[in-house]
């Protein structure tokens, strides 16, 4: 397995000239704090949960129109859809899609979140958006609605300023995107809207998407979801523990559990490469009755995610997930388990001198005003993933995350990643504009198709 160091991404040098100089800078201007922030409010009301987004593509698809996009709302189910929208470019140029998902990863109620998600449901767990200050607060207010709410600003910019694009603006955004299958609702998520929208009449030639950490990505993580099954018998508590023939999963499971967690940091060194580390977490463990612990369980289920990178396949993944497995029945013969890998999504990669990637550097750097440097090493997986998977050229950009000047009350955990500070998304935008002049007012020879 290849394992290799945080690698700088090799710059072409190719400043904007003049005209397009003029062009970014008359577009920047036209950057809006008040209008994103109100935008990304109302975006932070109105709930879509993964499965449940229709009302919020719906939305977005209305604020798209009303900007001067061609928009339509792309339906996939009842309560589910994506929101598309395009600026016609005059047909001698790229495409390009600025992408972001639109589903949270909480359905923000007490019966279904607690007290998994804490004691109590914060304020970044709620789908209310509250100001302070600079800062909103709201289920999803940074991930994703804050990126949509930027990307939409970007889009607002760019056809405000009335610039002689040659290629297509694609403005696309996605149900699904959140790492979670939904059972509720049809097995929804795992990058289920993103693909639909890309095999449903939106191909565009590059991509970009905005996600958290301030640096430029040309990979991200896929992931694979794999259940461990540690069987004993269905006893009674009132029986003695060295009874024959009566076996406590759940006792079992714990020692599974220590020896899948003393493997995981194995697991990354072995399989860390490019921009990716690909942590995993012991995410669950499930047996017994809540209202009957009288009579222990005869099976103890426990849940893992690994995070791949694009050099390993999820089949290979399996194989060593395979190993350990091996090695746990060795180190206890008595223990009886079986296991499966039962989710998965491919990693994607672009490679580095792509035409996307190299603007999105070009961008970093003009905006930062310094060298990019490697970029910090993730195990994210986002849609970004999927565009790749599927052939779209995509650069990553983001902003720093998460703002550790907020609320200590709202610092601690993931939360409902909503805690947003406005003035770094507008930073990204300068970022995500610059890209867009410096891809779509070029000819399709110059960028390399």
């Amino acid at each position: 397995m290849i394992n290799d160091p945080p690698q700088e991404i090799p710059l072409r040098a190719l400043p904007l000239d003049k005209t397009r100089e003029l062009w970014y800078q008359k577009t920047c201007d036209l950057l809006d704090e008040t209008r994103l922030t109100n935008l990304l409010l109302a975006l932070t009301d109105i709930h879509s949960p993964t499965g449940a987004e229709g009302e919020l593509a719906s939305y977005i698809t209305d604020v798209l129109r009303n900007s001067g996009f061609q928009s339509h709302t792309q339906e996939m189910a009842p309560n589910r859809g994506n929101s598309i929208g395009r600026l016609k470019g005059a047909g001698e140029g790229a495409s390009l899609l600025l992408y972001e998902p639109i589903d949270t990863h909480m359905e923000a109620t007490e019966k279904e979140d607690l007290p998994w998600a804490g004691d109590k449901l914060r304020a970044d767990m709620i789908p209310s958006g509250q100001l302070m200050n600079d800062l909103v607060v709201g289920l999803g207010a940074s991930n994703p609605k804050g990126m949509i709410a930027t990307m939409i600003e970007v889009g607002r910019c760019i056809q405000e300023a009335g610039l002689p694009l040659l290629g297509d603006l694609i403005l696309g955004f996605a149900g699904g995107g959140m790492p979670w299958s939904n059972s509720k609702r049809g097995e929804s998520g795992l990058s289920d809207g993103v693909t639909h929208m890309l095999r449903h009449g939106v191909s565009p030639d590059f991509a970009v998407v905005m996600k958290p950490w301030n640096a430029v990505y040309y990979e991200e993580a896929g992931l694979c979801w794999f259940r461990v099954l540690v069987k004993g018998t269905y006893g009674y508590a009132g029986i003695p523990h060295d009874t024959p023939g009566w076996d406590n999963s759940v006792v079992a499971a714990s020692k599974v559990v220590l020896a899948l967690q003393e493997w995981l940091p194995a697991y990354v060194k072995k399989n860390t490469s490019g921009q990716i580390e690909p942590w995993g977490w012991i995410s669950g463990i499930h047996g017994g009755w809540t209202d009957k612990p009288a009579f222990p369980t005869a099976l103890t289920e426990i849940l893992l995610d690994l995070r791949i990178t694009p050099r390993t396949s999820p089949s290979e993944v399996c194989n060593q997930f395979e190993e350990v497995i091996a090695s746990i029945r060795k180190k206890f013969p008595d223990i009886d388990l079986e296991w499966e890998m039962f989710g998965a999504t491919s990693s994607g990669s672009t490679d580095p001198e792509n035409w996307i990637v190299q603007s999105a550097m070009r961008a970093w750097e003009r905006v930062e005003k310094k060298p990019h440097g490697p970029s910090p090493l993730m195990a994210g997986q986002t849609d970004g993933a999927t565009l790749r998977h599927l052939g779209i050229p995509t650069a990553r950009l983001g902003w720093p995350w998460p703002y550790e000047e907020g609320p200590k009350e709202l610092s601690y955990g993931l939360g409902g990643m909503g805690v947003t500070y406005i003035p770094d998304l507008l930073v990204c935008a300068k970022k995500i504009i610059y890209v867009a002049i410096d891809t779509l007012t070029r000819t399709r020879d110059e960028l390399g198709l």
